[in-house]
């Protein structure tokens, strides 16, 4: 054990994982690439959680911090912020929420907070609808939406969560099912779920579920829900923290493989906006976002330095075309898993969308979850040189593969080679 790691036991709490039976100090990077503390590099496949979302070092946005930080670092909400207003302008035309008002935090977390807040205090109502399997983050509201038992780690709950089917298409009840009568099954046991309980605030739900492997239903699935949340009076939260500003590829934001009838009432976002900066944040049509009848204003939500950050990084991103990056480059590294997973008995599924992939592991012969191969997998790939990440559901038995929205082809290639070694390896 080193020097560091005995110092983080002694201080952190028991709880506060830590990748790895050997913990890496990472102390820099550039691109895609990280460095630890010996001086390994690595290829960065997981960007601190889908964080680092455009580059590591990225010039632009380092700039924009360094720039931003020699005139103000912080003001709070109290005062008016020519960065925040910029940004909020932006974000609410990509939105596609129309009218739509933008309140930053400094977390998804935060932000998936203060979306259950809006949506029970507009709906009068404590009850929530949620998906199985999903991941809102770790504050005493949003543990008690999460359907991950890995994740919630108390029932005490300030909230009645009422969770529904959908997240997962290949598992469950109605995994042997068509797509179609996959979502007519869904949109029936909602049905039949709120006609046997009072009336709820809202769905909150991620179109692709991060911590919970990478699942996603089919296309449509929360457009058919809305029809039926519509009539009802039910918001519909959309947890954007890990599918937005195009990771997906095919879409600058999750919902919009749900469109048809139209965007959700509340989104919600984080982790990329500020490539690694901590900005979180929640977008709501007008009426929503000003229901609340007291005062309120975020210290740090909204930064000076953060807002400059994220500023520079969505500019870089759309300039860059990086969405569409992560679908070509995305689309490649798909495939390319798919041909190694073929070779490994042990590979249940390839899944994902754009830079947003899931390897889930069983045990070879079986559709039993995998855990253990799957730690055994982190390990080799980065004794390899490839940094990733883990997710999944019942078990955590799912590899999370999600760089930086800049891969490049031969970057690409190089992960999934050193993925293919990897699977063998622990096999």
């Amino acid at each position: 054990m080193t020097g560091l790691h005995e110092r983080h036991r002694a201080v952190a709490p028991d709880w506060l994982a830590l990748y790895y039976r050997r913990p890496l100090e990472l102390t820099h990077g550039e691109g895609r690439h990280v460095w630890d503390a010996d001086g390994n590099r690595y290829l960065d496949f997981f960007g601190g959680i889908l964080t680092t979302m455009t580059a590591h070092a990225l010039p632009e946005v380092t700039k924009a911090v360094a720039e931003q930080a020699g005139r103000i670092i912080h003001s709070s909400t109290l005062y008016l912020n020519r960065p925040m207003v910029e940004l909020a302008e932006r974000i609410a035309t990509l939105s596609g929420i129309p009218d739509a008002r933008v309140f930053f935090t400094t977390s998804g977390t935060e932000a998936n907070d203060t979306a259950l807040l809006l949506a029970t205090a507009h709906r009068g109502s404590n009850q929530i609808l949620a998906m199985r399997n999903s991941y809102h983050g770790r504050s005493f509201s949003t543990v008690s939406v999460t359907g991950n038992q890995a994740w919630s780690p108390t029932s005490l709950s300030p909230l009645q969560t009422l969770y529904v089917h959908g997240g997962v298409r290949t598992r469950g009840p109605y995994a042997e099912l068509s797509d179609q009568r996959f979502i007519q099954a869904c949109v029936s046991d909602l049905e039949d779920l709120l006609g046997h309980t009072r009336n709820p605030a809202a769905l909150i739900a991620e179109p692709i579920q991060g911590v919970g492997g990478f699942t996603s239903p089919p296309d449509g699935l929360f457009a058919a829900f809305r029809e039926v949340l519509d009539r009802h009076g039910v918001l519909w939260i959309s947890d954007e923290v890990q599918t937005g500003w195009g990771r997906t590829g095919e879409h600058f934001w999750g919902w919009q493989a749900h469109e048809r009838n139209g965007p959700p009432d509340i989104l919600t976002f984080a982790k990329g906006i500020g490539n690694g900066m901590s900005v979180g944040g929640v977008v709501a049509r007008a009426e929503v976002m000003n229901c609340l009848d007291a005062n309120s204003i975020s210290t740090f939500g909204g930064s000076p330095v953060t807002m400059a950050a994220s500023l520079a990084n969505l500019s870089y991103l759309l300039d860059h075309d990086l969405q569409g990056n992560a679908r070509r480059v995305g689309g490649l590294l798909i495939e390319r898993l798919r041909s190694v997973a073929a070779a490994s008995p042990a590979v249940r599924e390839v899944r994902g969308r754009g830079l947003m992939i899931g390897i889930e592991l069983v045990r070879p012969g079986t559709d039993e979850a995998d855990p253990d191969a799957a730690a055994a997998v982190l390990e080799a790939a980065r004794e390899g040189g490839l940094l990733i990440g883990k997710g999944g559901g019942h078990s955590t038995s799912v590899l999370r593969i999600a760089p930086p929205m800049t891969l490049t082809v031969a970057e690409a290639e190089e992960g999934a080679a050193i993925l293919a070694d990897a699977l063998h390896a622990a096999g």
